[in-house]
């Protein structure tokens, strides 16, 4: 998927990339955003299997692999300067790095809700029926955890963003306390496995961009988050 100009917001597809390969591109189009060198970009990618470690404090502890495991399964370890707990990233599952300016509208918390705001129009789009969950983050299938959610941000441009469950391999969610929430909380799952098929990443990065640049001069205009759009 080329990077496009037609919309306000570009779409870039960087197809599948190791954690920090993706990560030192980000800070590059991050230093270019504040430089005035591009304007927004929604960042596509497929993560090669990795366990990433946010800001949070414990999220150490919510590994539970051991390192032979980790070695044994294939899944790297790597930190990051994301909000949030640990995760999981690897084949399957699309990873959105919306890098873009909220100097427009300075409100974190907004921004949090209109990501969520996406995947749940994204999704809804697909066939399934996603919602929040009051005091967890992430966007929901009842209670299961279907899409991660986590940002950063320097000098109002925000970069990082969300995890979509698509036709992941769910066995590798075992190897952590996915985002720290306990199996009593809620467990993991995909739209492959809600869906009973796998479904074509193109068409759902289709969806996901579709929304994000339909909702994001909502976001940038209004006082408050965007709605639920029908249809």
């Amino acid at each position: 998927m080329p990077a496009t100009l037609a919309h306000p917001v570009a779409i870039a597809d960087w197809g599948r990339t190791r954690y920090e390969e993706a990560h030192r591109r980000q800070e590059e189009q991050v230093a270019r955003r504040l430089a005035g060198e591009c304007g927004d970009t929604l960042v596509f990618t497929e993560h090669e299997p990795v366990f990433t470690l946010g800001l949070r404090g414990g999220a150490q502890n919510h590994l539970v692999w051991n390192e032979q495991q980790l070695a044994a399964e294939g899944v790297a370890l790597a930190k990051t300067n994301r909000g949030g707990d640990i995760t999981y990233h690897g084949p399957g599952q699309i990873v959105g790095y919306p890098i873009v300016s909220l100097t427009p509208r300075k409100d974190l918390h907004a921004y949090l809700r209109f990501l969520e705001q996406v995947l749940i129009n994204s999704v809804g789009a697909l066939g399934l029926a996603a919602g929040r969950r009051d005091g967890l983050t992430g966007i929901w299938l009842g209670r299961r955890k279907v899409a991660a959610i986590g940002v950063a941000v320097k000098r109002w441009v925000a970069y990082h963003g969300f995890a979509l469950n698509v036709n992941a391999n769910l066995a590798h969610f075992a190897g952590i306390v996915p985002c720290g929430i306990s199996a009593s909380d809620g467990t993991v799952t995909s739209l492959q496995a809600e869906l009973g098929r796998p479904l074509d990443l193109v068409e759902v990065k289709t969806v996901l961009a579709r929304e994000f640049q339909t909702l994001w001069p909502e976001f940038l205009a209004a006082g408050t988050g965007p709605t639920t759009r029908k249809g």
